[in-house]
């Protein structure tokens, strides 16, 4: 079967539940969600359900061998974010990767002075956080054991089920990514990736999930796991170590915010990229970008134009804080001064900070959304950056590891460049909501630089147009491009995109799959409602 996968012929409505709902990019994952709240479990307990789950029924986008960032409201009030994101081994000084890269294995390598950071391969990885983050979640916040919420997706990878549409098409490039026989034998089937339909299993990942469901996440930091994670990238010349692994821990913070139509947004600061959301909506509102009509050039073009220039910011700005202050991007002083760029007329062509790399521009997530009944709401998002990632899986594991580190710089003067133990520019932004004190969201749009640009979209679809929660998800869009273009879905009503191009704005049209993927949970005063990706496999799943 080839199914197109930019079709849009059926019809969702927002889904409404009394006891919980759970909003992901997979049908199983999220049933899996639901089954734990059925069981007593709260929205973070259903939450490290789901995102294990993804990491079997939908392998393309997230994993093991990846990051996870959370960004929620407990029943109590308290709103809170938990990062659980890898840095750089400590032997990774850019003058090692440079001659690492440079040198080829023959002898006849290029000038180290000429490399960049790889895309793929053992440099790029970086320490996964996500086991880590899973059970740092349940233990501090949920109320099961590790091991019961991971009970679902070990059934999923051992006694198997039948691929998806679009997970099905993402698999593919793992026939080309994957070259030992590790990622061959872990993912491959007979050589190929999985048919629409076909019944697999992935056994290997099941034990894997199986020993840290029965020794906790110490297995892959400290354990038997770790040590195969750190052989596997050592034997391809890379330099991540078991002590790397020990280092790690996760991080509790408290999210950044700024204030959108009267509504407040709360999303992870640097290294995350939630302050390009937060400069683009403040720029919106300072220059009035949703008091145009929707079906209006206007509209488009005022919002693609604050985005334009909080895109630029932050991938010049956004780092690891540790190692290079951030100046307040969110803040409103800030989009002030850019906003004076802006022109109703014209399209910007510098602005003044310059474009920002490709790297990831297309980066494959999973984000998943969970409300229940007690007042918890959790935005969660799990990723391994580029699909499959660094195309390393780690011995018999069945852990296909991230390839995060790409995101790094080898320039000594980029803000982020590689330094050991630094953690890289970071694509993965859950967020949250505040419309009043007893009307909240928890959402995100996955699809690495397309995030930000969507978290603008589905709020003004909200705030602004007043949408109903799956009609804001569902509404065609636009993104700002690295190579400075303007993309739009076809669906863009008629009349818009050749009105954008007499702007100045470099039009392109792009299939339906180029613009993400959006979840979406609410709460508002006890009624409990979801709304799921129309672009993905997605489902939401009430009780």
């Amino acid at each position: 079967m080839d199914p197109d996968l930019d079709r849009f012929t059926s019809r969702r409505s927002t889904v409404y539940a009394p006891r919980g709902v759970v909003a992901t990019s997979q049908p199983l994952a999220a049933e899996a969600g639901a089954s734990i709240l059925r069981e007593g479990g709260n929205a973070f307990d259903a939450a490290v359900a789901t995102a294990a789950a993804l990491n079997v029924v939908e392998p393309t986008s997230t994993g093991l061998g990846g990051d996870v960032f959370a960004c929620y409201r407990t029943a109590n009030g308290d709103v809170g974010a938990m990062r659980a994101c890898g840095h750089a081994p400590e032997r990774a000084t850019r003058e090692r990767v440079r001659e690492a890269v440079a040198d080829d294995g023959d002898g006849s390598g290029t000038d180290p002075a000429d490399v960049a950071m790889p895309d793929t391969g053992p440099h790029a990885v970086t320490v996964p956080g996500t086991a880590r983050g899973w059970e740092a979640t349940v233990e501090r916040l949920g109320r099961l054991t590790l091991a019961d919420v991971l009970d679902p997706a070990i059934g999923y990878a051992t006694e198997g089920y039948p691929v998806t549409e679009v997970v099905s098409a993402q698999w593919q490039h793992a026939e080309q990514l994957f070259k030992d026989d590790h990622a061959r034998e872990a993912f491959l089937f007979d050589g190929a990736a999985p048919d629409v339909g076909q019944p697999v299993a992935l056994p290997k990942l099941g034990e894997s999930m199986r020993r840290i469901a029965e020794e906790g996440a110490d297995v892959v930091y400290e354990g038997a796991i770790g040590e195969a994670i750190a052989e596997e990238v050592q034997s391809h010349g890379g330099f991540l170590a078991v002590d790397d692994l020990a280092e790690f821990e996760v991080e509790w913070l408290d999210p950044i915010s700024t204030t959108y139509g009267g509504c407040e947004v709360f999303e992870l600061g640097p290294n995350n990229q939630g302050q390009i959301a937060l400069e683009a909506l403040n720029i919106a509102e300072e220059i009035g970008a949703g008091e145009h009509p929707y079906d209006s050039p206007e509209r488009v073009h005022a919002f693609a134009e604050a985005m334009k220039l909080a895109f630029t910011d932050g991938h010049h700005y956004v780092t690891d804080p540790a190692y290079e202050e951030v100046p307040p991007l969110h803040a409103n002083s800030w989009a002030q001064r850019r906003a004076a760029e802006y022109s109703p007329d014209e399209a910007l062509s510098d602005v003044a900070v310059g474009t920002p790399d490709a790297t990831g521009e297309d980066a494959d997530t999973v984000l998943l959304t969970v409300a229940d009944d007690e007042g918890n709401l959790v935005s969660y998002i799990n990723s391994r950056f580029a699909g499959f990632g660094s195309g390393l899986v780690a011995g018999d594991t069945g852990i296909a590891l991230q390839n995060r580190g790409a995101s790094f710089s080898l320039d000594p003067e980029d803000p982020n460049r590689l330094e050991p133990g630094k953690r890289p520019f970071h694509t993965l932004v859950p967020a949250l909501a505040r419309f009043d004190e007893t009307d909240w969201l928890a959402f995100g749009v996955m699809g690495g630089y397309m995030q930000p640009q969507g978290h603008v979209q589905v709020l003004a679809n909200l705030i602004d147009y007043d949408m109903p929660l799956q009609a804001a998800l569902d509404a065609p869009r636009w993104r700002y491009r690295a190579d400075g273009t303007l993309a739009v879905e076809e669906r863009l009503p008629a009349g818009i995109a050749p009105k954008l191009a007499r702007k100045g704005h470099d039009i392109r049209v792009e299939p339906a799959s180029a613009f993400g993927g959006a979840e979406a949970v609410r709460d508002d005063d006890g009624t409990l409602s979801g709304a799921t990706e129309p672009r993905k496999d997605g489902q939401v799943a009430g009780f």
